[in-house]
């Protein structure tokens, strides 16, 4: 287990992990940036799974990536490992048909298999193999638990992800693979969002709720293609993976 858990986080026991931590977050950064420079209106998720999914994105929206600073300006990595870029869609903006693409442990309950339709960013049916009523559980424990408040990006080709192992805590998980999670959105991801109280939030289109529950939806044939404000189309993932 440690070994594996040595793999995902990037350590070889060659001394060079913090250099190789250090090139990773210039990688995730220079892909935040390019994404805070396309200003995507929405993006469109397509996979052999089923996933066939459109998520608007709020107007001053922000792309986060998994390295934070402290208020006294210190940097620090709150969850290793990290893969993702993440920001926030816009509550009632989710559209279609999402699969999960990895079980989901959720309060000690497996789930497995499952699916969701959206309508107006609204989860109106959810079906699972394993854990239905557990799924269906969670997106009812308030209004906002049936919403939207996260879109991550995660590279299918990853070291946590290359090892093929689920190691049931979703916090590990999720760097294995694109999710979204239900619930709670980062009041990071929109602009002056960490100076803003909820209601607030709620105007700019962030959901509000007091779960947050992510769940893997990335493949090896995952596509996603953005959409500018102009009408642009741009690849963002092709086979499973960045095309910025």
């Amino acid at each position: 287990l440690w070994e594996a858990i040595f793999t995902a986080v990037r350590i070889t026991g060659d001394g060079k992990a913090v250099e190789r931590w250090q090139a990773h977050l210039k990688l995730l950064e220079e892909r935040k940036d390019k994404l805070n420079a396309l200003h995507f209106a929405s993006l469109h998720y397509r996979n052999s799974l089923g996933t066939d999914l459109t998520i608007r994105l709020p107007e001053t929206h922000i792309w986060a990536a998994g390295n934070g600073v402290t208020q006294s300006g210190q940097p620090f990595i709150a969850n290793m490992p990290t893969e993702e870029i993440f920001t926030a869609p816009l509550r009632e903006g989710v559209d279609g048909v999402v699969a999960a693409s990895l079980p989901l442990c959720h309060d000690g309950n497996i789930i497995d298999k499952f699916s969701f339709v959206v309508r107006k960013g609204k989860i109106v049916e959810a079906r699972a193999e394993v854990g239905e009523e557990t799924l269906k559980a969670a997106i009812t424990v308030d209004e906002g638990a049936s919403y939207f408040g996260e879109v991550a990006l995660v590279p299918y080709d990853s070291p946590i992800s290359n090892q093929k192992i689920l190691y049931y805590n979703t916090l590990f998980d999720e760097n294995a693979s694109c999710h979204l999670a239900f619930g709670e959105a980062y009041n990071e991801c929109v602009e002056g969002g960490q100076d803003m109280d909820k209601e607030a939030l709620k105007a700019l289109g962030l959901n509000d709720s007091i779960t947050h529950v992510d769940f893997m939806v990335g493949t090896a044939d995952l596509s996603i293609v953005g959409t500018t404000h102009d009408g642009r189309e741009v690849p963002v993932f092709v086979n499973g993976n960045f095309a910025l």
